[in-house]
């Protein structure tokens, strides 16, 4: 009997994210969620740690809470965009800040890649960082 391999659940994409948020249960969950499909799933907790992880890890993509106590997620966006070593990785929101007008800043006005509300489906999260992954393949 021949033992086949799982079916590519369990295979590594190399794509590394950086989940940038203030609840270690978050982080938890988009780890289990996104290391399923073989993503390398970092976390920091809070802006400040975030920040500094960015530009240590050159992560592929962020995952940014906006509401943090120590440095909200805006400021995180546009500290990475200032910076030239990281304003070109992909950064999608997901946070419970869920008004349209946040949707409409986030999308259209600083132009983050994607934008998810909290709470969250897996296949929601998988859709949103497998599309802004393949824009950023597509577009480089």
């Amino acid at each position: 009997m021949v033992n086949l391999p799982k079916a590519n659940m369990e295979e590594k994409t190399g794509k590394r994210i950086l989940c940038i948020e203030d609840e270690p249960e978050m982080i938890d969950l988009i780890r289990l969620i996104l290391m399923r499909r073989g993503f390398e799933v970092l976390g920091a907790a809070g802006g400040m740690a975030g920040i500094k992880a960015v530009r240590e890890q050159l992560p592929d993509l962020v995952l940014l809470d906006l509401m943090m106590p120590d440095m909200d997620g805006w400021e995180v966006y546009q500290q990475m965009k200032a910076d030239e070593s990281t304003r070109h990785i992909p950064v999608i929101v997901v946070t419970a800040k869920a008004q349209s007008i946040d949707k409409v800043l986030g999308l259209h006005i600083a132009k983050v890649d994607d934008y998810i509300s909290k709470p969250f489906s897996p296949q929601e999260l998988m859709n949103s960082v497998e599309n802004v992954i393949s824009r950023k393949k597509a577009g480089s």
